[in-house]
Order: C-alpha cells, then sequence, then structure tokens
C-alpha cells in the first residue's frame, strides 16, 4: 500500500507492519513477564510509521492494523490494551469499560477522532467490546511507535527493554517494562531466604 505525503510516497505493507508489531511486542512480553489482568499501553503515530511528523498524517488502516495486531497477541495471555491518544486529548487513553473499573479510574466524555485521539484510539473504539476514555493510568509495561512519549502511563519504576524491532515503518519504536521499587538501606534484601532453611 502506497500513501501520498504530498511529493514523497511511501510504501507501507501492511502484512510486514502487522508482523513487526508481533514481533517486538512479543520480545517486550518476554522481557516484561507481564500476568494476565496486567495492563500494556500503546502510544502510536500512524504518521510517523508513514514517514510524516507526528499528528499530521493520520491513516486508520495502518491504526486498525496495529490494533488488531496488538489484540490478536494479548488477549489470549488476558493481557489488557490500553492506546494513549494525542496531546489534543491530554494523553487520554482508551481501555475497556471493565478495565476502568477494575482499576478505579475515571471515565471521561470524550470520543477520539482521526485528528484528535489518532488513528490508533479510533481503531480502538472500533475493535474493543465497551471502550471508555480515561485520563491517566499505570501500566505496567508499553509499547511507542513513533515517539509519543508513553513514559508518564508506565509504573516506576521503568526499564528499557531492547527489542530486535528498532522501526515500525519509518517510526522509531522504544520499550518499556517495569518492576517494583527497590527499598531500604544497606540491611536490605531483596531475594527471599527463608529462615527455617538458616
Amino acid at each position: 500500500m502506497i500513501f501520498d505525503k504530498g511529493a514523497i510516497y511511501l510504501e507501507v505493507r501492511l502484512d510486514e507492519l502487522e508482523k513487526k508489531v508481533i514481533t517486538g511486542a512479543s520480545e517486550l512480553l518476554q522481557a516484561a513477564q507481564l500476568e494476565a489482568g496486567d495492563i500494556f499501553v500503546l502510544g502510536c503515530s500512524t504518521s510517523e510509521i508513514q514517514g510524516d511528523r507526528i499528528g499530521k498524517n493520520s491513516n486508520l488502516e495502518i491504526g486498525q492494523t496495529v490494533i488488531k495486531a496488538l489484540l490478536s497477541l494479548l488477549k489470549p495471555q488476558q493481557i489488557q490494551l490500553a492506546v494513549q491518544g494525542c496531546e489534543h486529548l491530554n494523553r487520554a487513553l482508551v481501555v475497556e469499560k471493565k478495565v476502568a473499573k477494575a482499576n478505579n479510574l475515571e471515565i471521561v466524555s470524550v470520543y477520539p477522532a482521526l485528528h484528535a485521539g489518532g488513528a490508533a484510539q479510533v481503531a480502538a473504539f472500533e475493535y474493543f467490546e465497551e471502550p471508555v476514555e480515561v485520563e491517566h493510568i499505570i501500566a505496567q509495561a508499553g509499547m511507542d511507535i513513533g515517539d509519543t512519549s508513553i513514559g508518564m502511563q508506565v509504573k516506576f519504576v521503568q526499564i528499557p527493554v531492547r527489542t530486535s524491532i528498532k522501526e515500525i515503518g519509518a517510526a522509531h519504536t522504544t520499550y518499556l517494562r517495569s518492576r517494583p521499587k527497590l527499598i531500604g538501606g544497606q540491611r536490605a534484601k531483596y531475594q527471599w531466604e527463608d529462615p527455617a532453611k538458616k
């Protein structure tokens, strides 16, 4: 599929895009060791995937491809997908209503559009069972396609994950997992030692 960017044409093969999304997310999941019920946040600029500037050339077909690919991977593992919107929605997120209720998230009254929320959010509204928008979330891991800045949505402490997928289309990709904070001082231990076995 070739998308017209004015004087520039960029070929984006949707089958290749789907494969890269699944590969990158699978490698992140392997590193993050998520459990059923955990939240995986996606930031996605379909403009950047096409080689354009973020927010300038949203494409629904690319957004649909990304969301379908992630749902095919996450749903069987019962990992919940949250899709971050653009700055025009204050980076609010689309989640399933049951996820919002289970995590006591405040639902806000807004619907995404291609140029206010973005193509991935619009696609999430199409493919989720009961989508709602929430202002904030604390996810256990996340995937950022196109430098959309998902760090605010991932639980502290965040750890970058290197995968074999550095770009999807023309968009730079980054991945984050999280771990519990290490607290205490010199006497603190970070692995359990059974006193009965000493």
